[in-house]
């Protein structure tokens, strides 16, 4: 299934979307109405919210009086944090349960409040933020929720900073506008992403990459991309996964590239790489067959020494490359040297530049990436490799250490 994280400021238009997406054939787990199942009376979760807060925060027929709550504890973060403490336990629980009884090819879309606030954003396969300005929420809040001004700002301060919510977001669902123009967005996320990503999941099978080998300008939220996608693929086999790294052209700072983020999952051997490849696929991130070996070819006189288990996106908006290597094996290293020699040495990055862009030019007409990444290979070999490896031994450069880095099969 695929599993999609809901989020927004209060007030920012995300039970509209939330709606909208059920109404499509989502799974809807809303947060919210599982927070207040979980206090309902005779319920664990209201006696411990009683043993906390006092009885008095029951009204007349021994209900949770929500607003008397809500005026103890927002604008307390001490105090808040004893009521999520008690409640989003509670809540996870109730919305395993639901996804559990999922089918398997769903869409899951969990509305989640306080997903960026609470860490969860590695659990999913997209991140949906739904935005709007904070003077347009406070708006709302005061014409259609009846909040006074001084409450619409407490509870904006008790919710992350806008900026943290739109750094975790996949996708950003502008609602400072009309409200069909909001759900036109939300029909064509559905359409164009939402449904191939679940069924490539469900299929394990990548997702189809068309064009010829094109370049992009440098952009700036690369690396904040990668750093998203990297904690969900830690997130997929954290006992097994030693670190996940930022790689090739888009880890370079200024630097063209195709519009591919490669990452570098480190494991302890080609054993383990083989176990958690069932739970990358599961994660968004199929093993691609007939591409575990890539090694510059006079640098490989020990072919294992290269092998590696690659991965790729399902996701039909996003393109990944997962390279899975041992932690010390020679592709490993060059990979990591490559990049910090690029990062260090900005004539080697003009340099690689100017190659990408020879190329590019030269295989322009040609359909596919195959020819220009196999006419790049003697550059790795010829130019990078001599210069790159002065450079290491020049600087003293050493690549990671890992405690549990054992030798490989």
């Amino acid at each position: 299934m695929l599993k999609i994280g809901l989020t927004g400021g209060i007030a920012s238009g995300k039970s509209v979307v939330a709606s909208r997406l059920a109404a499509l054939g989502a799974v809807l787990v809303d947060a919210d109405a599982l927070a207040r199942d979980v206090v309902e009376p005779g319920t664990p979760g209201l006696a411990r919210v009683v043993e906390a807060f006092g009885a008095d925060m029951l009204d007349g027929v021994g209900r949770l009086d929500r607003a008397r709550l809500g005026a103890v504890v927002f604008g307390s973060p001490a105090q808040l944090a004893v009521l999520n403490g008690i409640v989003h336990p509670l809540v996870r629980e109730a919305a395993a349960g639901i996804i559990a009884t999922a089918p398997g090819g769903a869409v899951v879309v969990q509305d989640i409040p306080l997903l960026v606030e609470t860490g969860q954003g590695p659990n999913f396969h997209l991140v949906l933020v739904v935005d709007a300005p904070d003077d347009v929420r406070v708006s709302r809040m005061l014409n259609h929720r009846g909040m006074t001004r001084e409450e619409a700002l407490a509870r904006m301060a008790a919710q992350a900073p806008r900026a943290d919510r739109l750094a975790a977001a996949d996708v950003v669902l502008d609602n400072s506008g009309s409200v069909d123009a909001l759900l036109a967005h939300v029909d064509r996320l559905w359409a164009e992403r939402l449904v191939p990503f679940a069924d490539n999941v469900r299929r394990g099978v990548r997702a189809a990459r068309a064009g010829s080998a094109v370049l992009s300008a440098p952009q700036s939220d690369w690396a904040a991309q990668a750093a998203r996608l990297g904690g969900r693929i830690m997130a997929a086999a954290p006992d097994d996964i030693l670190s996940v790294d930022h790689i090739g052209s888009t880890a370079v700072t200024g630097l063209a590239a195709k519009d591919v983020i490669d990452l570098q999952v480190t494991v302890a051997g080609l054993d383990v790489a083989d176990r958690i490849a069932p739970l990358l696929s599961a994660g968004g991130f199929p093993a691609v067959q007939g591409a575990n070996f890539d090694a510059p070819k006079p640098l490989a006189p020990d072919r294992a020494d290269w092998e590696k288990r690659f991965h790729a996106n399902a996701d039909p908006c996003r393109a990944v490359n997962v390279h899975v290597r041992p932690a010390g094996s020679s592709g490993w290293r060059y990979a990591l040297l490559f990049r910090d020699w690029l990062r260090s040495d900005p004539e080697a990055a003009a340099l690689y530049a100017e190659h990408k862009r020879a190329l590019t030019e030269q295989f322009a007409a040609t359909k596919g990436t195959h020819a220009y990444a196999e006419a790049k290979e003697p550059w790795f070999t010829e130019v990078a490799w001599p210069r790159m490896d002065a450079w290491a031994a020049h600087t003293g450069w050493q690549p990671p250490s890992y405690v549990s880095e054992r030798p490989r099969p």
